[in-house]
């Protein structure tokens, strides 16, 4: 008698792996958007827009992947769609919108800058990509593209609250771009806040800090995002500093 097989339903879990699943794809999407959004309103002249775009571009980012986890939807094509909409809301986006912005009037060397941030946005998620099996989850080896595109954009958001022109500034704006964009390729180690356990129970204190925390932000947000963001970029390297003066001289007393 022939052996039957059984049948594949929709209910078979090799065949659900091979799906698109909407909610976490849904919120990709719409972080993808916010980058083209900040593009298409960095070319018409709104870079306040564009900026805030991109913010809200890396909000998005940080919950596509936490509601995958929770609703146990994770997938290889939501992991793939989920660089690609990175390399265009924190590589492409930001680099452009700085370039117009401030750039222009620098002529190659605004372009050469603009691009090193972009490749080494591309690089940033290409190593992530292939070392994600192997790496310690609580450190990201180099900036965080979202970070790197916060701390750019977060930039260009407070000159523009304050009334600065992007020519009067265009000099530190070309070296954040570099900055950044060697940052991201480096060694340098960033805590990654992944073994943070949010159903732990901690100290009161921790609450009024929380608490105050959002009063700073309210009070004038862009200067207090782009600040944490500066102090977050600063720390990897204050990290590797630290490492490197714990560590004992090669050659001992005999």
């Amino acid at each position: 008698m022939p052996e039957i097989k059984p049948r594949k339903t929709l209910f078979n879990p090799e065949l659900r792996r091979r799906g698109i699943y909407v909610l976490p794809n849904l919120f990709t999407t719409a972080a993808l958007f916010c980058g083209f959004f900040a593009i298409v309103q960095a070319m018409r002249g709104d870079f306040e827009q564009a900026a805030v775009a991109i913010f809200i571009a890396m909000v998005l980012d940080g919950l596509d992947g936490r509601v995958a986890r929770l609703t146990h939807t994770q997938s290889a094509f939501g992991a793939e769609y989920d660089s690609l909409s990175d390399m265009v809301s924190f590589g492409v986006a930001p680099a452009l919108v700085t370039y117009i912005w401030a750039l222009t009037e620098m002529g190659r060397l605004g372009w050469i800058a603009a691009f090193i941030y972009c490749v080494g946005a591309a690089l940033r998620l290409a190593r992530f990509n292939t070392t994600l099996e192997v790496i310690d989850k609580r450190y990201f080896q180099g900036l965080p593209s979202p970070a790197a595109a916060a701390l750019v954009a977060g930039f260009a958001w407070v000159m523009l609250d304050k009334g600065v022109a992007g020519e009067d500034v265009r000099w530190i704006a070309c070296f954040l771009l570099v900055f950044a964009g060697i940052t991201m390729v480096s060694n340098v180690r960033y805590y990654s806040f992944k073994d943070i356990n949010l159903k732990r129970s901690v100290p009161f204190m921790v609450i009024v800090a929380i608490a105050l925390a959002f009063a700073v932000v309210s009070y004038d947000t862009p200067v207090a995002l782009f600040g944490l963001f500066v102090v977050y970029a600063l720390s990897g390297y204050a990290q590797a500093l630290m490492r490197l003066s714990r560590r004992k001289p090669a050659g001992g007393a005999s």
